[in-house]
């Protein structure tokens, strides 16, 4: 049943409805622009090639929080496994359905609900709030905020805070928070050998046995212990292929995809020597191609994890944990910048699912916890 002050839901369902699949943004940053100018917001259209993305602005004076989101989801995959179309947003049993429910579109509209209620009401104009959306966070990630980052001081000057509303909760709203986030670094190791019969092994080099030996030594490494805040860095093979699957033909190459999740206790750099040091025990021989896609960031308790917590204590009544788990996030490209970044969203327990949705009542719920924190940070720096 629609209630007609359901702004946050409203909103979110017009965005769910928008089919934006990475990189489409399918209108989303368009309407969301609308309601922003509306608001006294200064918006700046930053978009790369096919990725769409907006910065929105609102004062020019005081500490800056910049909340960060992205308005593209990933696909929807075969419809037949939805119980209702992923792109029809669909409310049923106390909970909205749709791709982008969690991911994460209802933190989207409750930023801008909260926004709305702050402008309508008495906003602190000591207080610069911004608005960085993009549409290439599922993807590549290449075109969306890791490009305009770079760019972003001669919007905002320094920025402070960053809240991102990736769903960082587990079981209920506000149990979990992200305070930092691992490094990301994946490798594609080669190796090659002398294909042959299985039945005349002499005549043939089998690669596979050199990278398997090389795969068990790199599952068996202890990287390091991690910190306080951050857990040891993991290690997992993705993948393993060979350049063909008879089996009566000793492959003449080998290939295995692994990635490592590290904490900063590590370095991008030092884990690639220790590997290539391991790979010359096992396989000489091997090539490697590397991605370093993130470094690690956060961890440090500041202003803004104060206030998210105090807030979320308040209004829920709960004390929530605060970790550095989970993949990657926009939130790599901003810390750089000098920002204390913290994540707060829904539930994740059903984003890249069929049937992904989150509860009716955490999305306004999501809206007020945003807007006391915005207060709780305008009261930190008062104006003089």
């Amino acid at each position: 049943m629609r209630l007609a002050d359901d702004t946050s839901l409203q909103l979110a369902e017009a965005l769910i409805e928008r089919a934006s699949v990475t990189p489409a943004d399918a209108g989303c940053q368009a309407l969301l622009q609308s309601r922003l100018e509306a608001m006294g917001f200064d918006c700046h259209d930053l978009s790369q090639g096919e990725v769409s993305n907006l910065l929105a602005v609102r004062g020019d004076a005081g500490p800056c929080l910049l909340f960060v989101g992205h308005t593209d989801v990933v696909p929807p995959g075969p419809a037949e496994h939805w119980q209702s179309p992923p792109f029809a947003p669909t409310r049923r049993d106390g909970r909205l359905y749709g791709r982008g429910a969690a991911d994460m579109k209802s933190s989207i509209a409750a930023f801008i609900t909260a926004c709305e209620r702050l402008t309508a009401a008495a906003p602190p104009d000591h207080l610069r709030v911004a608005l960085l959306l993009t549409s290439d966070e599922e993807g590549p990630a290449m075109d969306g905020v890791r490009a305009v980052a770079p760019i972003l001081h001669d919007y905002l000057g320094d920025i402070d805070w960053c809240l991102v509303g990736e769903p960082s909760s587990e079981a209920r709203l506000g149990d979990t928070i992200r305070i930092g986030r691992r490094g990301s670094l994946s490798a594609e190791v080669t190796i090659d050998g002398r294909q042959g019969h299985v039945a005349y092994p002499a005549h043939a080099d089998n690669p596979l046995h050199r990278l398997a030996g090389l795969l068990n030594a790199l599952v068996a490494e202890r990287w390091d212990e991690g910190t306080a805040a951050f857990p040891p860095t993991g290690f997992q093979i993705t993948g393993v292929d060979t350049d063909t699957d008879a089996v009566n033909i000793i492959p003449g190459r080998a290939q295995a995809r692994f990635n490592l999740r590290f904490s900063p206790a590590s370095t991008a750099a030092g884990l690639q020597r220790r590997i290539k040091a391991i790979a010359a025990a096992h396989a000489p021989d091997a090539a490697f191609v590397w991605k370093h896609s993130a470094d690690p960031f956060g961890g440090d308790a500041g202003e803004l994890r104060a206030a998210v917590e105090a807030v979320i204590h308040e209004q829920l009544a709960l004390t929530p944990v605060a970790n550095t788990a989970g993949g990657t996030s926009d939130g790599r490209f901003i810390a750089p910048l000098g920002a204390e970044v913290v994540e707060l969203g829904p539930v994740n327990a059903t984003i890249h699912q069929p049937d992904e949705n989150v509860a009716l009542a955490d999305i306004p719920a999501l809206s007020d916890l945003y807007e006391a924190i915005i207060r709780r940070l305008g009261s930190l720096h008062p104006p003089g």
